[in-house]
C-alpha cells in the first residue's frame, strides 16, 4: 500500500503566502470587540498616543467618538486629517478622505469602524476597501471591528439577537490582520455604561437596551468573539510550530489522532468525528502499515482505503504511514502535527498467551509518548473480523527486547520437547533440522539477537538431550563439533539477514519519502507562474526535507546576488564572497565539499541548462543529513528543479516581451496602413468640397450652406476615426482608470443618440425598449456612452436609410443584458467574432468609411467593466450586438446604532 498523504507543511505554506503578500504592504491591527461600547476606539487612541510618545508618525484618518467625552479627549494631541464632504446642502455627509490620506502617507493611520459603508460618490463603497488600498500603499492601519460584522458569523448573530446586521465584511480581512487585540468588557459593566450614557445618547441607549444590548445577547456575542480570537491564536501557534524542529506536543489546543487497523475502522472514525465535533478539534486518521500488515489480503487492504475515504468525507486529514514500529511512527506523526490526543481501538479479550507475546499499541505509546493523552474505544463485537493468518493488529507490537529473548528460549525448549518422541524414528542428523527450524522461526519473528541466543541454546539442548552420552555436555564423537558449528553459524546468519531485512525496510521508507518530496516539489513548482513563487516553493520543500535554514540568492539585472526571502528560518549570516565564487565557478562550497569544508554552511549553485541562476545557502540543523549520499542527491535534484523553473520563468518573460514588441510593431503597421487608405478618402473629399465652395461664393447662400455642411461632416468623420485610434491605443496600453459611478441606462442611451450623426439618424425609425424599473449600473459614464455611440454608428453605416434600429435592455440574474439591433442584412457569415478584432471590417474592401476600431473599442470597454459582448443575427432579420454588465447592489449608509435595530425597523 502506498502512502496517501505524507505530512504536508500546510501551515508553513500558508505562512509563505501571507509573508509574500505582506512584504511590501502595511501592517493591519484590529481592535476587536463583542459589541459597541466595549472600548475599542478608546484602546486604539491610547495605542496611538503610545506611538506618538515614541516619535512615530501617526495620524487619525477617521475616528467616530459617538459623543463619548472620554474618547473625544484622547483625540487631543493627535493629528486629524481633514474629511471629504459628499453631497451638497443639508445632505452633505462627511467621509474618510482616502486621497488625502494617501497623499499625507503617515506611518500609522487610524481608521475607525472597518465595516462602515461609505456614502454614494466615495471611491469605494466600503471602508474596508479603503483600508486595503492604504495597506497596499504601505501605510500601517489601526482600525476597530465588532464580531457581528464578520460575514461568517453574521447569521449566527442574527439568530441570537434577532437583529440583522447590514454592514459586514469578508473574513479574510480579519484573517489577514497582522495583530488582533481583543477589547473585552463584562456584560454587566457594559450595560452600566450604557445606562450612564457613555455608549449612546440616552434616547438611543434606551432603545438599544431593549433590543440589541440584552444581557443574554451580550454574553453570547462575548463568547463568539472569544472563540474567534482563540481560533486565530491557535492558527498562529500551529504556524509557528510548523517552522520549528523537534519538541514535545503542546496541549494548547485540542487535536485528535485516530489510529485504525484492519478491523473496526469505521467504529473508531465515527467516535472520533463525534468527539472532534464536541471539542471543536482538528482530527487526523492514519493507518500504519507494518511488514506483517503488508501481507494482508487485497480485500482487507481495500476496506482500509474505504475507511480512510470515509474519514475524509467526515472532514478528517488522512495518511498512510509505514514503519516496523507502529508506536514510533504514530508518536512522530503526532509530534509533527501537534496532536495531543490519540484515539485507539481497545483490544477485545483473547487468550492469555497472546497477551504475553504482544503488548498493545496503547501500552507502548504510554511508555514512549507520555505527553500524549490516550483514548480507548470499545470494539464492535458484531462487526469484528478475525485477523488473517500472518497478520497482526495495528494495536499490537513486538514485545520488549528481554521478552524476545525469553520467547527464543521458550521456542528452543518447545522444539526440544516436540522432537524427543522422534528420536527413536529419525537419525540425529535429521533431528538437527528441527532445531534449525526453530532458529529460523525465532529469526523471522524476533530478530538478530534472539536468533543468536536460539542458535546457542539449540546447540546446547541438542548436545545435552540427544547426543550420546545423553544428559551430559560431553561429546563422544568429534563430528558433532562440526554439527554444532553449523547450527550456530546458520542461526547467526539467519539473524543477521533478518536484521538487514528490517534495515532495508527502513531505508525503503526513507527512499519513498524522498520520492514523495521530489514528486511534490516537481508538481508544485511546475504550476508556479512567477520567479517569486518558485523561490517560495523551493525553500519550503528544502527546509522541510532537511530540517534546515535556507536562503536563495538570485541574480539582479546588474548581475549582483540578492537574497529572496521565503517562509521559515532564513540563514542569519552568510559570506557573499563565497556565494559569488560558487556562482562564478558553478561548484559547491562549504560543509561536505573540498572548498572551505570548515564552514558551517553549504553553498550550492543553481545550475540550469543555459546558465547558473543563483546560489542556495543551507544551514543544516544536522550536518550529517547533507553528507548522506541519498540526501545529497536529493538536495542536488531540488536545486536543479528550482534552477530549471527559474530559467523557464526567465524565458517566458523574454517571450512575452518579444511577443509584445511584435504585436506593437504589427499594430503600428496596421495603423499606418489604415491611415494611408481610409484617411486619404475623406481628406480628398474635403479638399474637393472646399474647391466647390470657392466656386459657389458668388451664388445663392443655400448652395453655399450645403457645401459647408458637407465639409463639416467629412471633418467630423476624420475626427471620429482619429478618436477611435487614440481610444484603442489608450485601452490597449492598460492605462485606463475607470471612474465608476451609478449610471442610468436611459440617460446613457439618450446621450449617445444625441452624439451620433443626426442627419443619418433621422433617416431610420427608432425602437427604444428600456423598462422603467431598470436598475442602475456601476460604470464609467463616458466610456459606456462610447459603447452605445459606436454600436449605433455601426448600425447607421451598415444599413440603408429607412431601416429600423432599436435599443433594448433587460435584467438576467445578476447581469444587465443590453442589445443594439437593426433590421438590415445581418452579419457576414462566420465573421461574428472576428468583427471585434482590431481593424476588422464587415467586408475586406468596403466603400463604407472607418478603420475597423469601433467594435474593438466596445469589447475593450465592456471587458474593463467585467462584462462581455457578442454579435449575431436576429430571428426577424438583421444584426444584433448584445453586451452584458454585472449588477452590484447599491450601498446602504447607516450609523452604528442602526445595527441594533430589530427586524422590520428602518
Amino acid at each position: 500500500m502506498t502512502e496517501e498523504d505524507r505530512p504536508e507543511p500546510d501551515a508553513l505554506q500558508q505562512q509563505v503566502e501571507q509573508e509574500a503578500l505582506r512584504e511590501n504592504r502595511g501592517k493591519l491591527k484590529i481592535f476587536f470587540g463583542a459589541s459597541p461600547g466595549v472600548g475599542k476606539t478608546y484602546a486604539m487612541l491610547a495605542a496611538a498616543h503610545r506611538l506618538r510618545e515614541q516619535a512615530v508618525d501617526v495620524a487619525c484618518g477617521v475616528v467616530e467618538t459617538h459623543g463619548r467625552d472620554e474618547t473625544a479627549k484622547l483625540l487631543v494631541g493627535l493629528e486629524c486629517l481633514p474629511q471629504s464632504q459628499i453631497g451638497s446642502g443639508e445632505r452633505t455627509i462627511r467621509e474618510f478622505d482616502l486621497a488625502g490620506a494617501l497623499q499625507r502617507r503617515p506611518n500609522f493611520l487610524l481608521v475607525d469602524e472597518l465595516a462602515h459603508s461609505n456614502a454614494l460618490g466615495s471611491r469605494h463603497p466600503k471602508r474596508w476597501q479603503d483600508v486595503e488600498e492604504l495597506l497596499a500603499a504601505g501605510i500601517n492601519v489601526y482600525t476597530t471591528l465588532n464580531v457581528q460584522h464578520l460575514d461568517s458569523v453574521s447569521h449566527i448573530v442574527a439568530s441570537i439577537t434577532g437583529v440583522k446586521v447590514r454592514e459586514t465584511l469578508p473574513d479574510r480581512l480579519f484573517n489577514m490582520a497582522d495583530d488582533v487585540v481583543l477589547v473585552d468588557l463584562p456584560a454587566d459593566e457594559l450595560l452600566q455604561r450604557l445606562k450612564e450614557g457613555k455608549v449612546y445618547v440616552p434616547a438611543q441607549a434606551a432603545r438599544a437596551i431593549h433590543n440589541f444590548f440584552r444581557k443574554g445577547n451580550l454574553l453570547a456575542l462575548r463568547q463568539l468573539a472569544l472563540r474567534l480570537t482563540a481560533e486565530r491564536v491557535d492558527s498562529q501557534m500551529r504556524s509557528y510550530r510548523s517552522t520549528e524542529v523537534g519538541g514535545a506536543v503542546w496541549g494548547a489546543s485540542e487535536a485528535l489522532l485516530v489510529c485504525i487497523g484492519p478491523d473496526n475502522g469505521q467504529v473508531l472514525v465515527r467516535a472520533a468525528a463525534r468527539l472532534a465535533e464536541a471539542l471543536h478539534a482538528r482530527w487526523y486518521v492514519v493507518y500504519v502499515e507494518t511488514p506483517a500488515l503488508a501481507r494482508l489480503a487485497e480485500s482487507r487492504r481495500s476496506s482500509i482505503l474505504k475507511v480512510l475515504q470515509f474519514a475524509r468525507d467526515l472532514g478528517a486529514h488522512t495518511a498512510v504511514l509505514s514503519g516496523p514500529e507502529p508506536a514510533a511512527v504514530v508518536h512522530e506523526y503526532a509530534r509533527t502535527h501537534n496532536l495531543n490526543r490519540v484515539l485507539l481501538g481497545r483490544r477485545p479479550p483473547r487468550p492469555w498467551w497472546r497477551d504475553i507475546r504482544h503488548v498493545s499499541l496503547a501500552r507502548t505509546l504510554d511508555h514512549v509518548a507520555p505527553d500524549i493523552d490516550l483514548i480507548l474505544i470499545a470494539p464492535d463485537a458484531q462487526n469484528e473480523a478475525p485477523l488473517p493468518h500472518g497478520g497482526v493488529s495495528v494495536a499490537e507490537r513486538p514485545l520488549l527486547a528481554w521478552r524476545k529473548y525469553l520467547w527464543a528460549l521458550a521456542i528452543c525448549a518447545a522444539v526440544t520437547v516436540l522432537a524427543s518422541p522422534l528420536r527413536i524414528y529419525f537419525d540425529l542428523s535429521n533431528i538437527v533440522m528441527f532445531f534449525l527450524l526453530g532458529v529460523v522461526l525465532v529469526a523471522l519473528r524476533l530478530g538478530r539477537g534472539p536468533a543468536a541466543l536460539a542458535a546457542v541454546a539449540s546447540v546446547l539442548a541438542f548436545d545435552f538431550f540427544y547426543v550420546p552420552p545423553r544428559f551430559s555436555f560431553a561429546i563422544s564423537d568429534v563430528q558433532y563439533l562440526f554439527t554444532f558449528s553449523v547450527m550456530l553459524g546458520v542461526g547467526l546468519v539467519i539473524g543477521h539477514l533478518t536484521a538487514n531485512l528490517r534495515y532495508q525496510l527502513k531505508v525503503a521508507s526513507q527512499r519513498e519519502r524522498r520520492t514523495h518530496d521530489l514528486y511534490s516539489l516537481s508538481r508544485d513548482i511546475s504550476s508556479a507562474l512567477t520567479a517569486e513563487k518558485v523561490v517560495e516553493i523551493g525553500l519550503r520543500y528544502i527546509r522541510n526535507s532537511f530540517r534546515a535554514s535556507a536562503e536563495l540568492l538570485l541574480l539582479s539585472a546588474d548581475e549582483k546576488l540578492y537574497p529572496v526571502k521565503g517562509s521559515g528560518n532564513s540563514v542569519a549570516r552568510y559570506d557573499i564572497d563565497v556565494a559569488r565564487w560558487c556562482l562564478d565557478h558553478g561548484e559547491a562550497a562549504g560543509i561536505g565539499t573540498d572548498t572551505l569544508p570548515a564552514l558551517p554552511l553549504l553553498y550550492l549553485p543553481l545550475k540550469a541548462p543555459m546558465r547558473t541562476r543563483g546560489v542556495l545557502v543551507l544551514a543544516p540543523g544536522n550536518p550529517r543529513l547533507v553528507l548522506i549520499p541519498e540526501q545529497r542527491r536529493l538536495l542536488d535534484t531540488f536545486t536543479t528543479q528550482i534552477a530549471i523553473a527559474l530559467e523557464r520563468q526567465h524565458f517566458v518573460a523574454v517571450a512575452q516581451d518579444t511577443l509584445l514588441a511584435m504585436e506593437a510593431e504589427r499594430l503600428r503597421n496596421s495603423v499606418l496602413s489604415a491611415l494611408s487608405h481610409d484617411l486619404r478618402t475623406p481628406l480628398t473629399a474635403l479638399i474637393g468640397d472646399a474647391e466647390l465652395l470657392k466656386l459657389q461664393i458668388g451664388k445663392e447662400s443655400a448652395a453655399w450652406s450645403k457645401q459647408s455642411s458637407a465639409i463639416a461632416q467629412q471633418a467630423r468623420r476624420i475626427a471620429r476615426m482619429v478618436d477611435d485610434m487614440l481610444e484603442m491605443a489608450r485601452l490597449q496600453s492598460g492605462r485606463v482608470n475607470l471612474r465608476k459611478d451609478w449610471q442610468s441606462i436611459e440617460e446613457l442611451v439618450g446621450s449617445a443618440l444625441r452624439a451620433v450623426d443626426q442627419e443619418q439618424l433621422a433617416q431610420h425609425p427608432l425602437d427604444i425598449n428600456l423598462p422603467a424599473d431598470l436598475p442602475l449600473v456601476q460604470a464609467d459614464a463616458e466610456l459606456l456612452e462610447r459603447v452605445f455611440i459606436n454600436l449605433i454608428d455601426n448600425a447607421l453605416k451598415y444599413t440603408v436609410p429607412g431601416t429600423r434600429l432599436g435599443v433594448s435592455a433587460r435584467v438576467a440574474e445578476k447581469t444587465m443584458r443590453i442589445s443594439v439591433w437593426d433590421a438590415g442584412l445581418g452579419m457576414p457569415p462566420g465573421r461574428e467574432e472576428m468583427l471585434f478584432d482590431k481593424f476588422a471590417r464587415g467586408n475586406a474592401e468596403s466603400t463604407i468609411p472607418g478603420v475597423g476600431l469601433g467594435l474593438a473599442i466596445c469589447r475593450a470597454i465592456v471587458a474593463a467593466h467585467g462584462g462581455s459582448i457578442h454579435a449575431g443575427d436576429r430571428p426577424q432579420g438583421g444584426a444584433v450586438f448584445t453586451f452584458e454588465l454585472p449588477l452590484h447592489p447599491a450601498p446602504l449608509f447607516s450609523p452604528e446604532i442602526d445595527d441594533a435595530a430589530p427586524h422590520g425597523e428602518p
